[in-house]
């Protein structure tokens, strides 16, 4: 089962790294009460666990009640919490400001008031310095709040109310215009998910009209902060992915990308982020099949990892492998190096046995499918069932119901190459209907499956003619663009061309974001 739910602190207990666990005992024996002997003891009890069965935790604490367990868990959890907090404290700019805030709030009670302004006028700089609005805007208001409440030595220094309530003002315009565009980013990827990419013409004046009433350009200062160009450039990446504008993407993505290189300090403060910005560049570069350009930002990407691993926490490990892998599978996919695909599985599957638990479903059944093309590519047709089977029986991923109907179109391409007639007569009633309810319709598949079954009716002496008739069917259909999509996941054309040449290794494109 992919993604299982797992108890909340057993999960966190598993995730620490051995340091992090030498840290929490450090930080747990400074407390030398009864309460610290039983969660210390909880926690060793969770940690030699393989997996999770309170029965099991409850008999070995044998000195603990049932109903005291809850109490004791919550209890771990947050010391566990804490000590983390204290080793990360200095990798995060954000836990360090926030900190500072604190400690100028636990001053600021102690009526020490111009001790607590000398401490949010330092981290006032580093916020701004490293992008912080939010901290940014919630340092000014502090500070605001102390000056209009107290005599301080701040009004006999000549501007500095002005140049303070200038300043809240200014942050507040910035901060309500970056959260309007993080909001637009998230609509016009929620259309994108309920709706999918537009169908005809007239579909793309409402997605740019929608765009529009959302959008907060207007509202943009001279020079705008990084987090609001890269909540624009994403909006707009989106925007035309819907489009199905996709060389229209790679600018908005190359945009994305070049914030970072104007702001390298960026790509070290935020690490998600940047990776996020390359790994849809490189998938724009791989719908639009620009091999070199690929090539050259799959290596900055490799080269940003491996520069970075001992400073990326464990999320950004899992994303950095996420964007990185897919990157490298869709690369030897474009190359037509399919027997290299299968080479990196065993690999890639104790990672994706590794991160199972944390990382997204469909993230994980895009690695599946690209492994089943790989296989289908090469003529292994029962191995690329095997992983195919993994996406159609799963039932988590729930809001990308494209994946699972190219999972299945491919999935009766192979039973046809293994003569399973019978079963593909089956399947493919469900298909088809699964295929009219989707949100975004296609041609080309329907077309296929029919082809498919009037191949399976066809003499095999005949075959090359019927594969010659279904190639003159399919041809005008994936010259649509708004048949991209479905061609993009698997090209009909190309396995018809195949038949027609007599090989099973043909172009198989990988799936899009």
């Amino acid at each position: 089962m992919l993604n299982t739910q797992k108890d909340p602190l057993f999960t966190l207990v598993k995730s620490l790294t051995k340091a992090e666990k030498r840290s929490f005992k450090l930080y747990a024996n400074r407390h030398q009460g009864v309460a610290s002997n039983k969660f210390v003891q909880l926690f060793d009890v969770l940690d030699r666990l393989p997996e999770y069965d309170e029965t099991v935790v409850i008999k070995k604490m044998s000195d603990t009640e049932k109903r005291h367990l809850p109490n004791l868990k919550r209890h771990l959890y947050k010391q566990i919490l804490t000590s983390l907090r204290l080793i990360y404290i200095d990798k995060n700019i954000d836990i360090q400001i926030r900190e500072q805030l604190d400690f100028a709030r636990i001053l600021y009670g102690k009526a020490m008031y111009m001790q607590s302004l000398k401490i949010l006028e330092r981290i006032k700089k580093i916020a701004d310095e490293h992008h912080q609005d939010i901290l940014h805007l919630e340092i000014l208001e502090f500070q605001k709040l102390i000056e209009a409440r107290h005599i301080t030595r701040s009004r006999s220094i000549e501007n500095k109310m002005e140049k303070l309530l200038d300043e809240s003002v200014k942050r507040s315009s910035i901060t309500l215009t970056s959260n309007r565009l993080s909001n637009l980013n998230i609509q016009i990827h929620g259309w994108y998910i309920q709706f999918g990419h537009i169908q005809a013409e007239e579909d793309a004046s409402k997605v740019n009209a929608f765009f529009q009433l959302q959008s907060p350009e207007e509202d943009f200062s001279l020079q705008p902060t990084f987090f609001e160009k890269a909540h624009l450039y994403q909006a707009h990446f989106w925007r035309c992915y819907i489009l199905v504008d996709f060389t229209s993407c790679v600018q908005y993505a190359r945009q994305w990308v070049n914030l970072f290189l104007i702001n390298p300090k960026m790509r070290y403060k935020d690490p998600d982020l940047y990776m996020r910005a390359l790994y849809y560049l490189l998938t724009s570069l791989y719908i639009t099949n620009k091999k070199e350009a690929f090539r050259h930002y799959l290596a900055e990407l490799e080269d940003f990892q491996e520069s970075q691993l001992k400073q990326l926490n464990d999320n950004s490990k899992m994303i950095g492998f996420t964007y990185h892998q897919l990157s490298q599978l869709n690369f030897l996919l474009l190359s037509k190096q399919y027997e290299q695909v299968i080479a990196l599985e065993p690999t890639l599957q104790k990672q994706l046995d590794k991160y199972a638990s944390y990382m997204d479903v469909h993230r994980i059944l895009l690695f599946y499918y690209k492994f089943a093309c790989a296989h289908f590519a090469c003529g292994r047709f029962n191995e690329a069932l095997d992983h195919l089977n993994i996406i159609i029986n799963d039932k988590s991923a729930h809001l990308r119901e494209d994946l699972f109907i190219n999972a299945r179109v491919l999935q009766i391409l192979c039973l046809f190459e293994l003569k399973q007639y019978d079963l593909i007569d089956y399947l493919q009633v469900s298909l088809r209907r699964a295929i009219r309810k989707s949100k975004e319709q296609s041609n080309l598949q329907p077309a296929l499956i029919q082809g498919v079954r009037e191949l399976i009716k066809t003499p095999s002496i005949e075959r090359q003619q019927a594969f010659q008739e279904l190639a003159e069917i399919l041809l005008p259909l994936s010259r649509n663009k708004y048949e991209h999509k479905a061609n993009f996941f698997l090209s009909p054309m190309l396995w018809v061309e195949s038949k027609l040449q007599g090989c099973y290794v043909f172009q198989l494109n990988g799936i899009k974001v």
